[in-house]
């Protein structure tokens, strides 16, 4: 039996997590923002395995602000029942020099040590934690191979991650991205210690922060498999984007096979792989949910303020109603706003979607504005929206795309908690509120506790909602569309 205590560092990552591990056999909640102590009680069954999921909005928050929250939900999670921790970090390792994958996983590794409980057994187990896992989720095109992480085939600083707004990846290899950020050391299991099995893999940890190579769902079912053999020796934190997660679960639900790969794919992505490393190239790999209660459709609301490329591909493979939002409108005309709430306070038909999105000129809003107030600006706007849609309007269904936005949203609607269902996409899954909406009270950084005329006067409030909180990268085309087919 495993119970699963996730600390991840964005709400899209958090949701991407628990739909793949619910999809892989076990049950999972998703709480957002620091929890409180009213949600201990139902977190983990009393018998089988399960994922609690803590979603922060940490991931480019100041770093001291990052590890207090995380460590907190660390505490959280144990104090509940988890009987191993997880570091829920983006599968295109999204971080800085400073961090804060670094720092975070220095936290949670003391705390899995004992150092930093604060419970009654905070001293039965003394041993260093090691940390053990990989962003490498293949289903979503995110490979490892030789320490240099892959975005559908293309290395990490050559895809369009480079240019990130707020996490410019400019280096592919994760030793020489992570080392910077932490005090403790860097280590790598290669691929081919991976193909001679978990007792390998755990037979090559060392301490500190351990990276394994991954191509395939099957080489994560391995690690997966050697964190559990590990665990069993030393405190361990496993840690990684949805992949290693996932594998977890796969391994741990009771007469489920485990992934598989032909020997043939593994041979051609070995390969392909291999001349990678040294030239520049990737492999492409190829890759049942909750039952939801039905949410009456009362409005469907898109809103994006990710700039990533498969969002704006998204956003122009949509055919419905649209509205720009435009930092520098938003900075330069206080009517900006209050247009956009007549447009939705005007619409009569609630069926149809309405899409509104972030100019996808952020360069320029940036270089006028700085990066944080243009970001500041364009999660305000969105958030607003949303809310005057949930609260003022009664709207019933929510696709959000992006981290920062989806984090931004969720605080702002006081979601608190989130039953996961089935997938849109791959890492897209699905969610129904399973608590009232208490404005601002919940959100992790309490920017939105006091903002809002509408804040007290919505008749909507207490409503079960669904919600979509996607990863800008995630998804095709024509999941604007598509999406709305398997909403419940």
């Amino acid at each position: 039996m495993m119970r699963l205590g996730v600390v991840a560092d964005d709400v899209t990552g958090a949701c991407d997590l628990a739909g793949r591990v619910v999809e892989a056999g076990i049950p999972a909640s998703v709480l957002l923002g620091t929890p409180s102590d009213s949600a201990r009680g139902d977190l983990f069954p009393a018998e089988g395995s399960a994922a609690a999921v803590v979603a922060l909005k940490v991931r480019t928050a100041p770093v001291d602000e990052a590890v207090a929250a995380s460590t907190e939900a660390a505490r959280f999670l144990l104090s509940s029942g988890a009987t191993l921790l997880y570091q829920k970090y983006c599968s295109t390792f999204d971080s800085t020099p400073s961090g804060n994958i670094g720092p975070i996983a220095d936290a949670l590794a003391e705390i899995a040590s004992g150092t930093d409980r604060r419970d009654a057994a905070s001293t039965v187990r003394t041993a260093s934690a090691v940390s053990i896992g990989t962003p490498a989720t293949p289903g979503a095109g995110r490979t490892q191979y030789e320490g240099t992480l892959f975005v559908n085939g293309v290395p990490l600083a050559e895809s369009p991650m480079r240019s990130h707004p707020l996490t410019p990846m400019r280096d592919s290899n994760l030793i020489r991205l992570l080392a910077p950020q932490t005090s403790a050391p860097v280590g790598l299991v290669r691929w081919e210690d991976v193909q001679r099995g978990a007792e390998a893999v755990a037979a090559r940890v060392g301490d500190g922060h351990i990276l394994v190579d991954a191509l395939t769902e099957h080489d994560l079912d391995i690690v997966a498999q050697a964190v559990l053999r590990v665990a069993e020796e030393r405190p361990v934190v496993a840690a990684g984007g949805a992949g290693v997660a996932t594998a977890l679960a796969r391994v741990s639900v009771p007469g489920r096979p485990s992934a598989s790969d032909s020997p043939e794919k593994a041979d051609r992505l070995v390969a392909t792989a291999a001349s990678a490393v040294s030239a520049v190239s990737a492999p492409v790999l190829e890759h049942s949910a909750d039952t939801l209660p039905p949410v009456p459709v009362t409005g469907r609301l898109i809103l994006a303020g990710s700039a990533s490329a498969a969002t704006r591909a998204q956003i122009e493979a949509f055919r419905g109603e649209r509205h720009l939002l435009d930092p520098l409108a938003l900075a330069d005309d206080p009517t900006t706003l209050a247009r956009l709430r007549d447009a939705l306070a005007a619409r009569t038909d609630r069926r149809a979607q309405v899409l509104i999105h972030a100019s996808p000129h952020v360069a320029v809003a940036q270089r006028e504005l700085g990066t944080e107030r243009a970001a500041a600006l364009l999660e305000a706007a969105l958030s607003e929206l949303a809310a005057f849609a949930v609260h003022e309007l009664g709207y019933s269904h929510l696709i959000v795309a992006g981290g920062e936005t989806s984090g931004a949203v969720t605080g702002r609607l006081g979601i608190t908690r989130l039953r996961i269902g089935v997938q849109a996409a791959p890492g897209v899954p699905w969610a129904v509120t399973t608590s009232p909406g208490e404005e601002g009270e919940h959100s992790d950084r309490g920017e939105h506790r006091d903002r809002g005329e509408h804040r007290d006067r919505g008749e909507h409030r207490d409503r079960t909602i669904a919600v979509l909180l996607k990863s800008g990268n995630f998804g095709g085309p024509g999941l604007f569309s598509d999406a709305w087919e398997v909403a419940p």
